[in-house]
């Protein structure tokens, strides 16, 4: 078996192994709903830190509109299974590409005269982005609200609005399972690992590293820039349908700027420009809460203490730009053992 080969069988043989174990302890009971739920969130906050962290670690711009892709998926997918009554698991697979195609068309919209801005301007534009998303979401059903006698563009509008339900929300079938949350978030985070490893993706650390001179070295900055945000909407999109059909009920409040900044903490914990680190960050950014639930009166400063400590301590986040990897561990291994042999 070539090298590569082998690496990749054992990661897949961990991955499954991981979904096995989680996999027959819900089915026993020894984990309760509740438990489920928690762990199909940390699944989709995984794919949202992922997809974030290719934004703004490995491109290096300053993102904070993520939860408005987010939202964007969340209400496409949810339209989209309420119309056409789909069901199961093909049903669900059809809303997430629809959320994840609506997210990335958004993207594209905000993006194009975004990302030709650098530094901080990019971050005051897509949290702006976030408050146009959640006042649209909000007041555009009574701004298009129909009336007698009105027919065509604007009806069709209106009626679309009024499907969101505006400030009120809407309903939405649960259609989310542990095994479908599961197997998307591993294929985004595989997806984005074998586009940050591919030629696009080095462009896109290149700009990070010097945006000037990648230009001047013959990278389309806008290009790259505007592959990079696209993708990350799409995901994070995709990311909104799971959340929309697990919650049941989904509000414009849900994706305010505030998420978005969480989502941000998450990738700077992490380490900007590692998806290992993001995935750890993720997983216990989700947890945390919960585990210190019991101390209800102090949790909250206990978090916060918390943060401010991983930021002292470790600067550049859990993992910095390292990145967990079974061939680094084999390699260290077959170090040692040619070291005995000497």
């Amino acid at each position: 078996m070539k090298p590569d080969a082998k690496i990749y069988s054992i990661n897949a043989g961990l991955v499954l192994a991981v979904f096995a174990i989680i996999f027959v302890l819900l089915r026993v009971g020894v984990l309760n709903p509740f438990y489920e739920h928690l762990i199909i969130l940390t699944c989709i906050n995984i794919i949202l830190a992922v997809s974030l962290n290719l934004s703004a670690g490995f491109l290096g711009q300053l993102v904070l509109g993520h939860a408005a892709f987010m939202s964007v998926g969340a209400y496409a997918a949810a339209i989209f299974t309420n119309a056409t009554n789909a069901s199961g698991t093909l049903g669900l697979a059809a809303a997430l590409i629809v959320g994840g195609l609506a997210a990335a068309v958004s993207g594209i919209v905000i993006g194009v005269p975004a990302l030709r801005l650098r530094g901080d301007y990019i971050a005051i534009i897509t949290l702006a982005f976030v408050f146009i998303v959640q006042s649209l979401m909000l007041n555009l059903n009574n701004i298009f609200e129909t009336r007698e006698g009105e027919t065509g563009i604007i009806q069709s509008v209106a009626r679309l609005l009024d499907v969101t339900g505006g400030a009120q929300g809407m309903t939405v079938p649960r259609l989310t399972s542990f095994e479908l949350a599961f197997f998307v978030m591993v294929i985004t985070v595989a997806v984005l690992i074998c586009l940050v490893r591919s030629r696009h993706g080095r462009a896109m650390i290149a700009i990070r590293e010097d945006e000037i001179a990648a230009e001047a070295a013959g990278i389309s900055t806008v290009y790259y820039k505007i592959l990079g945000f696209t993708i990350s909407a799409f995901f994070a999109g995709v990311a909104g349908g799971l959340f929309a059909h697990q919650v049941f009920f989904i509000e414009p409040l849900d994706f305010d700027f505030v998420f978005s900044i969480e989502l941000l903490v998450i990738v700077v914990l992490g380490g900007m420009g590692s998806f290992t680190g993001a995935i750890v960050a993720a997983i216990v950014l989700t947890l945390l809460p919960e585990m210190l639930r019991e101390f209800q009166l102090w949790r909250m400063l206990v978090y916060a203490v918390l943060l401010i400590a991983m930021m002292i301590f470790r600067p550049k986040g859990l993992m910095g730009t390292y990145e967990f990897s079974v061939e680094n561990i084999l390699a260290k291994i077959r170090g040692r053992r040619s070291k005995r042999e000497k």
